[in-house]
């Protein structure tokens, strides 16, 4: 699924391409995504995009009217393309612009989603309950300290836990708990503040450090380009698993928590 990171690189993609153009049609060929397409997102035709935002996986896209909600479920992607690029299978939505191009969904497993929200979307049930993004000052050691007060979770779930911080997903919830040296079993509530310190400092550079490479390709995503991420190049654990780790030679344990495969080092990474 793409986390974080690769919607972000979406949204830098896809936003210069966007902004301050009119919407001149939105052609819906397949509505059945995780949720139907409802017929109200065709108010945004006649509308000129403001802006392109992310909140945690969902895409904003902008208008006077109101803001279509995109998320890009398992497998979806947007592209930038010419308006008379033939139709493949699985091109479901086209966001049409008044200057010959078109904004392209395409979700072959069809879990993503294309909604509309009248202004403020904040209230939107999807993103009233979302806690900070981790790329902010909202998100800091103090934040996280209280979050976690009294939790008996591992903190690796606590970590993907969209109330405490959003976008944290799987492979960068490894790779954070691993440069942090957390064994991520470890008992949420009782991380010590210096050690949430550093966790908040490694969530905050991995994911940097993800977008500025492009995001991880591991099976489907490409970006607004058609071009694969290349942040997996630099994994240290996740996928891993019995491998060597980087830092001690020992062999990474692979379990599961929270149904998700989760990697780490049991030498470089104490509860």
């Amino acid at each position: 699924m793409p986390e974080l990171p690769e919607v972000e690189v979406t949204r830098q993609g896809i936003a210069p391409h966007l902004v301050e153009q009119t919407v001149v049609d939105l052609v819906v060929r397949n509505a059945s995504l995780r949720w139907p397409v409802p017929e109200l997102a065709k108010q945004i035709i006649g509308q000129t995009i403001r802006q392109v935002r992310r909140r945690a996986k969902y895409l904003l896209i902008d208008t006077d009217a109101g803001t279509s909600i995109v998320h890009l479920g398992m497998s979806g992607s947007l592209r930038i393309l010419p308006h008379d690029t033939p139709v493949e299978k699985h091109d479901h939505i086209d966001l049409v612009l008044a200057n010959g191009r078109i904004l392209r969904f395409n979700d072959p497993r069809r879990f993503g989603a294309w909604l509309w929200c009248q202004l403020p979307e904040e209230a939107h049930p999807l993103l009233e309950k979302l806690g900070p993004e981790p790329l902010t000052d909202a998100f800091n050691v103090n934040q996280l300290a209280a979050a976690l007060a009294g939790k008996k979770k591992a903190i690796k779930l606590c970590l993907m836990d969209n109330h405490i911080v959003v976008g944290v997903g799987n492979i960068y919830a490894n790779e954070a708990l691993f440069a942090a040296g957390i064994h991520p079993e470890a008992e949420a509530g009782k991380i010590d503040i210096e050690r949430l310190t550093v966790l908040v400092a490694e969530v905050k550079q991995i994911l940097a450090h993800a977008i500025k490479q492009g995001g991880t390709t591991l099976k489907d995503f490409t970006n607004a380009e058609g071009k694969p991420g290349y942040f997996a190049q630099k994994l240290h654990v996740y996928g891993r698993g019995g491998e060597t780790c980087t830092q001690c030679g020992n062999l990474l344990s692979e379990i599961r928590l929270g149904q998700r495969t989760t990697v780490f080092c049991g030498i470089c990474q104490t509860r």
